[in-house]
């Protein structure tokens, strides 16, 4: 597995049924983190339809038309703190009015599980807000072909443009992680290539590595 800049290879892995990891999750309010197009929406949609009634906040969501790295605050003061207040959601961040967006993200206080998914789920920033952190390691270029696979199917970009896309967010994300190294604080590293239907491939703990 060829990993991204910074980052050393989690292990021993082992295999667990799907069930029993979600079991396994500590508290309320669980950040599934990794790179872009590792996996980190489908496995925490899985999680989600495991537990009923849980929610999934992604990220984009917060930040979308705001900052792809700079929106902790949004996070911490628009989602986060209200569910650790025993407060409802009911959040739309700053740019979606101007841009004409319309709606809120929506969370009930009663929600039993609240995965907030995204790239930088789990950034330091972030730590005192959430129960349960998980780093998504995937192959860099294969999550980069997932990307733009995905980039191409949901916005319709062409392959030129979604490579142009591609590298920008890229020219943001590895610097990112290379300072906040979000896997040596996670609680389980999933391995994105083995998400099948019964089973997860994990290494429990945090991955540390030469800086």
């Amino acid at each position: 597995m060829k990993l991204g800049p910074g980052e050393p290879e989690a292990g021993p892995w082992r295999t667990e049924r799907f069930d029993t990891f979600v079991r396994s999750l500590e508290g309320r309010i669980v950040a599934v983190d990794g790179r872009g197009g590792s996996g980190k929406t489908t496995l925490a949609a899985r999680i989600a339809r495991a537990v009923p009634g849980a929610a999934v906040v992604h990220t984009d969501d917060v930040a979308w038309w705001h900052s792809r790295f700079g929106w902790a605050d949004l996070m911490a003061d628009g989602v986060l703190r209200p569910l650790r207040e025993g407060r409802d959601v009911r959040y739309q961040p700053p740019a979606w009015a101007p841009r004409g967006r319309t709606g809120f993200i929506e969370v009930p206080a009663a929600t039993p599980l609240v995965i907030v998914e995204g790239v930088a789920a789990s950034r330091r920033e972030l730590v005192p807000l959430i129960d349960t952190a998980i780093w998504v390691q995937s192959d860099y270029e294969q999550a980069k072909a997932r990307g733009l696979r995905r980039d191409r199917a949901e916005r319709g970009l062409d392959e030129a443009d979604a490579l142009r896309e591609w590298d920008e967010w890229e020219a943001e994300e590895v610097p990112f992680f290379v300072a906040d190294r979000p896997w040596e604080r996670a609680d389980y590293v999933v391995r994105s290539a083995v998400l099948d239907a019964e089973t997860v491939e994990l290494h429990l703990g945090p991955v540390r590595g030469a800086l």
